[in-house]
């Protein structure tokens, strides 16, 4: 288990089980250098618990990075709760909400896969330490557009298009994050190839935004500009990548590539890659700045730094004739690792945490 921890660099990692509830649930925390750890609550069935901590272990590391890059007060962490085969939501999420309570503030959680509104909400009644509430905006809009601007920044650097007019995107994923971007990229003219494995948000496409449906297995032949994974990780790896017949990679998926080989091979196919911590930050921008206290049009200004950090690493990764996927870590790691707390902030940080608009900070 150590060898883990070294290898994505976590720093603690909790456990809880709690046999009232049926609560199996890990918390990895990589870092708090520059805040509270803040992630995602995943809840989805696992067919093992080392695929649980493994998942945990990668989330987190990839957190501390979308933070860093995104420049706010956060460091990273990730919680997944094994799905049991039959529970009561109320009292698992009150038990997990007893458990992120007892790390007194390090973790913030907030929505992930297999979780809502709703079940932040039960969580709420056990601790502050929570955002993605049912009181608040849903992180997703953010995170929609912030990959929106990125495909947009991306089109400019390898189709030299100024708008996304003709465009085709491969859409893989049609959740609340890819449904939102979907209808972003058809309002301002793109052409949609999509797929999910639900029917119904398929049809959706189809009927609503003329979009073209395939089987999930055929997404990542499909002949387009962008592919756009939407949906879990790992996408992009020995079977899916000889498929590609895309210019560029950008979607909201966390973790797209299976491992770092996959970012050099798609920069020695010339696949020009968006890499996901940087473009999918939108959420998190929303759920920090909202937990301290920060209104939307504040939110909204700090997110167009997302389009604009994704052209400093491809104009990097060009000068430098390096994957993207590497620009990218490299600045983060230097920022995480190579500066300290107040030179972080001084160079880097663009919004000033101590005026808020109200609330509290947790």
């Amino acid at each position: 288990m150590f060898d883990l921890l070294a290898q994505e660099q976590v720093r603690d990692v909790h456990f809880k089980y709690d046999p009232a509830s049926g609560l199996r649930a890990i918390i990895a925390i990589h870092s708090t250098k520059f805040g509270p750890a803040l992630g995602g609550c995943r809840f989805i069935s696992y067919d093992s618990e080392d695929r649980a901590l493994n998942d945990a272990l990668r989330l987190a590391r990839g957190m501390s990075y979308k933070a860093v890059l995104a420049k706010i007060p956060q460091g990273g962490g990730k919680s997944v709760i094994l799905k049991p085969a039959s529970y009561d939501p109320e009292k698992l999420f009150l038990a997990f909400g007893d458990f992120v309570n007892e790390l007194g503030g390090r973790y913030i959680t907030a929505i992930d896969s297999g979780t809502s509104a709703a079940e932040m909400d039960i969580i709420a009644r056990r601790t502050r330490h929570v955002t993605s509430t049912s009181y608040e905006t849903n992180p997703s809009d953010f995170t929609a557009e912030g990959v929106f601007a990125g495909i947009t920044v991306a089109c400019q650097q390898v189709l030299a298009n100024e708008s996304l007019t003709g465009v085709h995107v491969a859409l893989q994923g049609l959740g609340n994050v890819g449904f939102q971007l979907a209808q972003r990229l058809r309002k301002a003219g793109a052409t949609l190839t999509v797929a999910d494995i639900d029917e119904n948000r398929v049809r959706q496409a189809v009927d609503q935004l003329g979009a073209q449906a395939v089987s999930a297995d055929k997404i990542y032949a499909v002949d387009c500009d962008v592919f756009s994974p939407c949906g879990l990780g790992g996408v992009i790896n020995d079977q899916t990548l000889p498929q590609l017949k895309c210019k560029m990679i950008a979607g909201s998926a966390n973790n797209q590539l299976l491992t770092e080989e996959h970012g050099k091979l798609l920069h020695q196919r010339n696949i020009l890659y968006a890499p996901d911590y940087v473009i999918n930050a939108g959420g998190l921008i929303y759920a920090s700045m909202h937990h301290n206290g920060f209104d939307n049009h504040d939110i909204a200004h700090k997110s167009q730094e997302i389009s604009v950090t994704l052209a400093e690493i491809f104009n990097a990764s060009k000068a430098q004739e390096k994957p993207t996927s590497v620009i990218a870590d490299t600045l983060a790691e230097a920022r995480l690792f190579g500066l300290s707390n107040s030179e972080n902030k001084r160079r880097s940080q663009g919004v000033d945490f101590s005026r808020r608009s109200g609330g509290e900070v947790a």
